[in-house]
């Protein structure tokens, strides 16, 4: 049963997406990666009308699994949310019932030139957590870095760069990118250390670059707005069909 509300649905029974993500959907994944997953599910209407309202997102239904209500799931792919549109492009589809499929089937309905700031901005963040000191090659020269934190370090990077190039394929081609084979090789020298942290921060910075120069062009593929009329369509659907 979902949760602490006392509802009676089975989230399992209510989810319309199942999706795997992470490494494996982009094509980087190690011996030692998880499987991550990805879900939407539908509440039944009428619980909408109580004082206590349902959860707008949990963990599962499955293992290493975070699922949102498709309402909460298509207010945060309006806002160009990166984690929740890469949902919608990710080859690994374990579950999709009928409106599922037609969540994915109207995708570039969520998508507007916002996307480009919200993944650039994502891209920025984790590599302002890696704080390049000057002159310093992205870290502490003094002293050696503990193993586990470079690791993280490393991999942090990786997903940095990829969610970077992912930015760039949505100003030229007008979606995301996923599957990332054609950098796969480059990407995973980034995370295994093998590519020197001054090289890391010049592919960042050829990649930022690119992107502020397609944006001063006005270069974009990208729609002005997303079609939030469609996506009302849709859920006032999956309202009336959860009755």
């Amino acid at each position: 049963m979902a949760g602490s509300l006392g509802m009676e649905f089975q989230v399992l029974d209510r989810t319309v997406l199942s999706v795997v993500v992470g490494s494996r959907a982009y094509g980087l994944e190690t011996e030692e990666s998880d499987t991550d997953r990805r879900g939407v599910f539908v509440v039944p209407t009428p619980l909408f009308w109580r004082l206590d309202k349902p959860p707008a997102h949990m963990e599962g239904p499955l293992p290493e699994q975070f699922s949102w209500e498709v309402e909460r799931f298509c207010e945060l792919a309006l806002r160009a949310n990166p984690t929740v549109l890469e949902c919608l492009w990710t080859p690994i589809v374990e579950r999709s019932a009928p409106q599922g499929d037609e969540l994915r089937a109207m995708r570039r309905a969520f998508l507007s030139r916002r996307a480009l700031e919200t993944f650039g901005e994502y891209a920025d963040r984790q590599f302002r957590r890696l704080a390049r000191p000057s002159g310093s090659g992205g870290r502490d020269e003094t002293r050696e870095p503990d193993e586990s934190v470079e690791r993280r370090r490393r991999k942090m990077a990786m997903h940095a760069i990829r969610v970077t190039l992912s930015a760039v394929h949505l100003a030229r081609h007008g979606e995301p990118l996923v599957r990332v084979d054609g950098h796969r090789d480059r990407l995973l020298a980034v995370r295994r250390g093998e590519a020197g942290w001054d090289e890391v921060w010049r592919w960042r910075d050829d990649l930022a670059r690119e992107l502020r120069d397609l944006s001063a062009a006005g270069v974009s593929a990208l729609p002005g707005r997303p079609d939030r009329d469609r996506v009302e369509e849709f859920l006032v659907s999956v309202r009336r069909s959860a009755l």
